[in-house]
């Protein structure tokens, strides 16, 4: 079981503590964009960096678990979102076979951390998302490629993981 964290913290300016994803690290809530010409405090610019920092730390977990073979884990732990698009043997299957083709890890570096909010069109339901890009480099593959570990807020107020992907280049144009 991963352990626990908690930290208070502030997303894009929202003030109520919620609980988030597997460690369970205490974070607000994205709600409303701030209007440009209101600055942000040095409080709020510190608490926004640590939630990013646990959010990145909660994702890099993740990562290691796909790693040790445990999507099956990830899956279990994983946003309601998540379970009603993808079937476990769906996205267990998926992420191996994802995994075998690029093969063993050879390092890891976080690349971004962005929050986005989908008012449900393309077939990504509605809420809120935050997405952690890693540029990984893998044994089979000449250039880091973006590994993608995304949560959703769910209702009960709790960052979950709602997916797993890697991002191969496309193929050069001959």
């Amino acid at each position: 079981m991963l352990k626990r964290l908690i930290l208070p913290a502030a997303l894009l300016l929202a003030c109520t503590p919620a609980a988030f994803a597997q460690q369970q690290a205490k974070a607000p809530a994205a709600t409303a964009a701030q209007p440009a010409q209101q600055k942000l405090t040095p409080e709020q610019q510190q608490a926004i960096m640590k939630f990013r920092q646990t959010m990145a730390a909660n994702a890099e977990s993740i990562a290691k678990l796909i790693d040790e073979g445990k999507a099956g884990d990830v899956y279990d732990q994983a946003s309601n979102v998540a379970k009603q698009s993808i079937s476990r043997n769906d996205f267990v299957s998926g992420v191996t076979r994802q995994r075998d083709n690029v093969g063993k890890l050879e390092s890891r570096k976080l690349a971004a951390v962005t929050h986005s909010v989908s008012k449900g069109e393309n077939k990504l339901p509605a809420g809120d998302y935050i997405n952690v890009v890693f540029a990984s480099k893998f044994s089979n593959e000449k250039a880091p490629i973006r590994e993608l570990v995304s949560y959703h807020y769910d209702n009960d107020k709790v960052w979950r993981v709602s997916g797993y992907t890697l991002q191969q280049p496309a193929p050069a144009k001959r």
